[in-house]
């Protein structure tokens, strides 16, 4: 397996997961925020869900390159629409990077890194919200809620 697959197999076992848990909520959970000044949970999602698009975009051009607007979402099922589209779009970015790509140093944050190492840490930075996601789902309710990873 390449690294570039590797790190798309283990994005999408953590993408998965993210799915899984919008599944749960309901449409009064969209504006929910724990706290003011909090993102609010659709926002959160969005939030993940734009991210890696980011890293990859940036990777791909070689220098920062900021994440696109995002749509505002009233309900589950747009929140949900959004991220399948998002996903999927991400996905394909990922897939096209080249070699030359993911070896090329780019600066984020103040850093500088291999194309590779920003993507892998842009597979925390969802992993890090998704366990903020996890909190917000039971705030609001949600009992029953998936394992942290999916690998099937």
């Amino acid at each position: 397996m390449t690294q570039k697959s590797a790190l798309i197999t283990g994005w999408m076992s953590h993408r998965k997961v993210l799915l899984e848990i919008v599944e749960k909520l309901e449409d009064q959970h969209v504006s929910y925020k724990p706290w003011e000044g909090a993102m609010s949970l659709s926002e959160l999602v969005l939030h993940i869900t734009s991210a890696m698009g980011m890293f990859a975009q940036t990777v791909k051009n070689g220098t920062f390159t900021p994440p696109v607007a995002q749509p505002e979402v009233n309900t589950i099922s747009e929140l949900k629409e959004t991220l399948l589209k998002e996903t999927e779009e991400t996905k394909s970015q990922l897939e096209s990077l080249t070699d030359d790509q993911l070896a090329q140093i780019v600066e984020f944050a103040g850093m500088q890194m291999p194309g590779i190492a920003l993507l892998e840490s842009g597979k925390d930075h969802e992993i890090h919200h998704k366990g903020q996601l996890f909190t917000y789902a039971r705030l609001v309710g949600v009992e029953e809620l998936p394992f942290f990873i999916n690998r099937s």
